[in-house]
């Protein structure tokens, strides 16, 4: 798969609205630059071409290549100045910064009391916003001024900043121990994946436990709150334990709900909160409640209040999509969700920027297992194979290995035999290389290493033995994970029972229903 050349400065153009571009050439006007200053005809050119070509923008002259990169720095940083400048980007963090900004500009003049006024209103709304790290950052500019000059704006002024230093202080430290910890853990998991027995158990509960740090509950903020939920929420996805993902997702998601100003000002932790919770949710297949925090999410995201920008935009479409897919899945509602995928795919075009590819390769995955429940097996087999033959990317092993499984599996059912062979084999190769393999992944193997020598009336025996054996692993702790990206266990039901998959899975479902 050859990728595009990719260039920032061209990726930071294609990406401003039509307002954004506008209120560039008014800023680049104010400025009193000439209209065919060499960065602003440069900005016109990149905003015409198609894609990145170099040879076309030095043949307009504009400027040597030895100067080429100089003027895209500069062009680039003129950008992000009047990108700074528009209100839609004016959130309450930038602002604190701004009058942060203000106050040191004031102090450095020598304009003492106007600098600490502008300082304590910036450090009241730093406060209210949970950013205790500028918050301390201020503290530290007024204790400075306050030590070094007689401004004699309060008598008790020592004692209240050295207690408000002090609390802000301990505060951070807190957040920062729990923010490593969260970033540790999912360090972990995209290095090792969930824990597959006793001894990685053990070893990842030894870690979370000797990291975690000692806190009152009551004393923590909205943001020491927010990353206690994110590191246990990850220690119970290493673990498996999603039933605890579920409760430390909801705390993360309730804590929002309890608290609507921070998802304005930290939108994004908002939208993966609800990611995860129907991540826990998806896993435990608790239909209802999916259905409800799905709705919900996707209602809040259409608020006026709610706020959009091009990350923001482009998170909300991955995080919705993704789950408004696996909502078939536990459904069995496979030509259903079908029409969906065209919605995905343009989407995806346009937000090819803004989401990183290993996402993009789990949508492939997505709609190659929608197309092959809805007995697609052709269009599954497209977009499994835009995964495999994707060299430019480290993907998780465990998503490579089930997109080579369900191939092989979507041959069989295609009837495309005539390589089958080869294709076996090559699977087998690729499976035999992978470190820590589920029982799940080595039973299929041996089933795979016998096929080629099983004889047709013999097929539905074998089918009957392979599902047999996957059963015992089908509430094993450390095995059922593998079943959550292939439905090996519904596929052999089918063949045994002569029937659809979707059919299968559908019952399942119709039947957990009336359960539970």
């Amino acid at each position: 798969m050859t990728k595009e050349q990719k260039d920032n400065l061209f990726v930071l153009v294609k990406s401003l609205s039509k307002s954004e571009k506008r209120q560039f050439k008014l800023y680049v006007g104010r400025l009193g630059v000439n209209e065919d200053s060499k960065f602003l005809l440069l900005f016109n050119i990149l905003d015409k071409l198609p894609k990145y070509d170099e040879a076309t923008i030095l043949k307009k002259g504009i400027v040597k290549k030895q100067q080429l990169s100089n003027l895209k720095a500069h062009l680039y940083k003129q950008i992000l100045i009047s990108l700074r400048l528009n209100p839609s980007h004016q959130d309450a963090r930038i602002q604190i910064r701004e009058q942060l900004d203000f106050a040191t500009i004031l102090y450095h003049k020598g304009l003492y009391k106007q600098s600490l006024k502008i300082l304590d209103k910036a450090k009241n709304m730093a406060i209210v916003n949970e950013e205790k790290n500028i918050a301390y950052e201020i503290v530290e500019l007024e204790k400075i001024i306050e030590s070094q000059y007689i401004t004699r704006s309060l008598s008790n002024r020592a004692d209240e900043l050295t207690v408000q230093a002090k609390e802000l202080s301990i505060q951070n430290v807190v957040a920062s121990k729990l923010s490593n910890l969260s970033l540790q853990l999912y360090g972990l998991f995209l290095k090792t994946g969930y824990v597959k027995n006793d001894a990685e158990y053990k070893r990842i509960t030894d870690y979370f436990n000797a990291r975690l740090p000692k806190y009152d509950i009551n004393g923590l903020g909205f943001r020491e709150k927010l990353w206690l939920y994110k590191a246990h929420l990850w220690y119970s996805f290493l673990i498996q334990d999603f039933l605890s993902c579920y409760k430390y997702a909801l705390k993360w998601v309730t804590l929002f709900y309890d608290n609507k100003d921070m998802i304005k000002l930290n939108p994004v932790f908002f939208l993966r909160g609800n990611h995860y919770l129907l991540e826990a949710l998806f896993y435990l297949r608790k239909h209802e409640k999916f259905k409800e925090y799905l709705e919900k999410l996707e209602n809040i995201t259409k608020e006026k209040w709610f706020p959009i920008d091009d990350n923001v935009d482009g998170l909300a479409f991955l995080y919705i999509y993704t789950n408004k897919l696996n909502l078939h899945f536990i459904e069995g509602s496979f030509e259903q969700g079908v029409p969906l995928i065209d919605k995905v795919l343009e989407q995806l075009k346009t937000y090819q920027d803004r989401i990183d590819e290993h996402h993009i390769m789990v949508f492939y995955y997505k709609i190659a297992s929608m197309y092959f429940g809805a007995g697609n097996n052709k269009e599954c087999i497209q977009f499994l194979d835009k995964i495999i033959s994707n060299k430019s990317l480290q993907m998780r092993e465990d998503l490579l290995c089930f997109s080579r499984i369900l191939n092989l599996v979507a041959h069989y059912e295609a009837g495309l035999d005539y390589n089958l062979d080869v294709l076996i084999k090559s699977t087998y190769k690729f499976l035999i290389k992978m470190e820590d393999l589920y029982e799940v992944q080595k039973e299929f193997i041996k089933f795979l290493r016998g096929l080629g020598d099983i004889y047709p009336h013999e097929v539905k025996n074998e089918f009957i033995k392979l599902h047999e054996k996957l059963k015992e692993f089908e509430n094993d702790p450390y095995q059922s994970r593998a079943f959550l990206y292939l439905d090996i266990i519904s596929w052999l039901e089918s063949k045994i029972e002569n029937k659809p998959i979707a059919d299968v899975i559908r019952d399942k479902f119709e039947q957990n229903l009336i359960e539970n």
